[in-house]
């Protein structure tokens, strides 16, 4: 279910480029394209677009990068969160196969860094997407066709842009000089991001956290998605094309919206799960070879 909540994210980030159907419908479609293809489109050398594109084309199964970055100032950060979802418009179908940040694998790619064990997290950090994508084809035994990052510390813009959202909050707990009360509770910009980023005091750690990101976001889409004041929305996108990076440009967008959407109805999400290991005092999560067989029949079903 938890996973079920990114794809729509994901889906309502998307929908936000299309807030323009009203009004100011003429505006906010020039202004959406601009932003997609200026700001927000970020080709990589480690996916084969034309084999993309002929995919998309012929309507075949595409498999889809979702990274949520921590990245701070003077620092490329790392993919805390990291989704393959892979879509299928045959049967109107996303199998969803969510990798812990701190599995041990081969990093790929060409960095310094390239062929070493270590968390699959560190590939970004080492690498940017290009390595991060690199790293998971070779886990996994599968090709990406897309990526979509999304960057944590830009919540701050997001949430203020839309005056605040409000959450039900099921664990109390305090960071910093943030408390907060279980129950429902409104977070500005500041307060969200320290509200996502705590891990250590919930019992589920990373799930935990992952969790509280994505009931901001969805917060977020589902109040942007009320705005028909320009500015507002403006607003909204000016932060979308600072802090969301993809490899599809706007009129690919437009395609998989018209095309693809469909298979968002039927959604099988799966965790993979291993044994914690220490290795030279790091902490690593060790994945059986049959947990990552079971993902990829998934993700190739």
């Amino acid at each position: 279910m938890k996973l079920k909540k990114l794809w729509k994210i994901f889906a309502g980030i998307v929908i936000l480029l299309f807030l323009g159907a009203g009004t100011y419908a003429g505006y906010i479609y020039s202004q959406a394209e601009s932003t997609v293809n200026s700001d927000m489109h970020e080709p990589i050398t480690s996916i084969d677009h034309e084999e993309t594109k002929k995919k998309v084309e012929a309507k075949e199964r595409l498999n889809v990068l979702l990274m949520g970055v921590d990245e701070r100032a003077g620092d490329r950060g790392r993919s805390d969160t990291l989704i393959v979802a892979s879509i299928q418009p045959s049967n109107e179908k996303t199998n969803m196969v969510s990798i812990p940040r701190d599995t041990r694998t081969t990093l790929g790619g060409e960095e310094p860094e390239s062929g070493r064990e270590d968390k699959i997290n560190h590939a970004y950090a080492f690498g940017g997407v290009d390595m991060a994508v690199d790293t998971v084809e070779s886990f996994l035994d599968v090709d990406m066709d897309y990526y979509v990052r999304i960057n944590m510390e830009g919540l701050v813009e997001l949430v203020d842009a839309v005056g605040g959202v409000t959450i039900q909050n099921d664990l109390a707990f305090s960071r910093g000089d943030q408390n907060f009360p279980e129950g429902e509770i409104t977070l500005t910009g500041d307060e969200a991001l320290e509200y996502v980023r705590m891990r250590k005091q919930d019992p589920n750690g990373d799930l935990g956290r992952n969790e509280r990101q994505r009931e901001v976001i969805k917060g977020v889409v589902e109040k942007a998605a009320s705005f028909s004041s320009v500015n507002k929305v403006q607003g909204i996108l000016d932060v979308m094309g600072d802090n969301v990076k993809t490899n599809a440009d706007f009129d690919t967008l437009q395609m998989l919206f018209k095309d693809y959407r469909a298979s968002g109805r039927n959604i099988d999400t799966y965790q993979l799960s291993g044994n914690g290991v220490m290795i030279d005092g790091i902490y690593y999560m060790q994945v059986p070879d049959a947990e990552i067989a079971k993902a990829q029949s998934l993700i190739k079903e």
